[in-house]
Parts: structure tokens; sequence; C-alpha cells
């Protein structure tokens, strides 16, 4: 099991910049992937940005070029780095954690509320 802890959300200015942080804790050592995912009232959850543990990332074509995924140097940690916010950014931000080999598993976190207002 993986236990996953979200922070840094909150209310920004269209044009603003936040950070968000996700810790895990628990079996670690399983994760093989780690992302962002947000979900905005009557919308589907989707995928935002997500980093395997090679180093690959992916990215939403709606974020590209203005938000950026990381690790911290303990790997348990994965960071999102939101610049430019826009109004439609808004949502929940959920961060998820990928592990087993062949059949996966998604850990989720409580979520961080973002909202991107003047």
């Amino acid at each position: 099991q993986v236990q996953l802890v979200e922070s840094g959300g909150g209310l920004v200015q269209p044009g603003g910049s936040l950070r968000l942080s996700c810790a895990a804790s628990g079996s670690i050592f399983s994760i093989n992937a780690m992302g962002w995912y947000r979900q905005a009232p009557g919308k589907e959850r989707e995928l935002v940005a997500a980093i395997t543990e090679g180093g690959s990332t992916n990215y939403a074509d709606s974020v590209k070029g203005r938000f950026t995924i990381s690790r911290g140097n303990a790997k348990n940690t994965v960071y999102l780095q939101m610049n430019s916010l826009k109004p439609e950014d808004t949502a929940v931000y959920y961060c998820n954690a990928r592990t087993g080999v062949g059949v996966y598993r998604y850990n989720w976190g409580q979520g961080t509320q973002v909202t991107v207002s003047s």
C-alpha cells in the first residue's frame, strides 16, 4: 500500500504560479511512476503530467510549456510547478502513484483544490 499526501493548492490570479507537492509513504519501493491528475466540476478526471522512475515525462497538451513535473531527491516526492495559470486550470488536483509489474495498481491522494480567478 502507498499513501499519498498533496499540498500547495490555493487561490491564484490568472497568470500566476503555484507549486504542488506530493509525498508518498508506505511501500514506496514498488512505485514505478507518479503523476498528477485533475478533475473540474462536471468533468472527468484527466491526466495532467506524469513521470516514470526512469525520469520520462508526459504532459497533457493543455499544460505543455506551462507546467513542469519533477521528483525530489528521495524519489518518494513529486512536484508540479504550474506557471501562467488560466481559469480553465481550476480543478481538484490529485497525486497518483503507480505500482506493480504487468498488472498495475493506482494509488490516489485526497486531492488539493486549485482555483484560478481574479
